[in-house]
């Protein structure tokens, strides 16, 4: 069933979605400088709320979707500008300014993550090279205590620095 459109709903959704892109890119801000001063105290506490407020927006964008597909007759997906082309003036310009809004927030957010994946993968890098070049001998392979042989990813490593 079609939910029935409402310029004043849409406008509560895009300002929710706003504001709550904006908390959650404070909380990877969190999370990333937790990495990078290497606070893992509470590190997974900020990557559950990031994952929580994840799952808030996915919900908002849902909400979104159904009511701009109010806008429409067809089961086909339009793009935005062509789904608010026959509202009023006003009403384009005030969901388009909201659109672009968003668009930016999200365009911030995904610069950021990107940067931080590109630290990340060299962290990684450099880790996986540091461990071949101490120990040329295990040919870049790892081993638990035990002396099983583990993933390469790197994903969760300790390294004991007790000879």
């Amino acid at each position: 069933m079609k939910e029935a459109w409402s310029f004043e709903s849409c406008i509560s959704v895009f300002n929710r979605e706003i504001e709550l892109i904006k908390i959650i890119f404070a909380a990877q801000e969190r999370v990333k400088q937790a990495v990078l001063d290497r606070e893992w105290d509470d590190f997974d506490e900020k990557t559950e709320e990031v994952r929580r407020l994840g799952e808030e927006f996915a919900l908002l964008e849902e909400e979104r979707d159904r009511l701009f597909s109010a806008l429409t007759n067809d089961s086909e997906s339009k793009p935005f500008y062509a789904l608010i082309g026959d509202l009023t003036l006003e009403e384009q310009r005030e969901l388009s300014r909201l659109y672009r809004e968003l668009k930016m927030e999200t365009l911030k957010m995904r610069a950021l993550n990107d940067n931080f994946m590109a630290y990340l993968n060299e962290a990684k890098n450099m880790t996986a090279a540091y461990i071949e070049a101490v120990y040329p001998a295990r040919a870049g392979k790892l081993y638990t205590r035990k002396g099983d042989r583990v993933s390469q990813d790197l994903k969760s490593i300790v390294i004991n620095s007790q000879f």
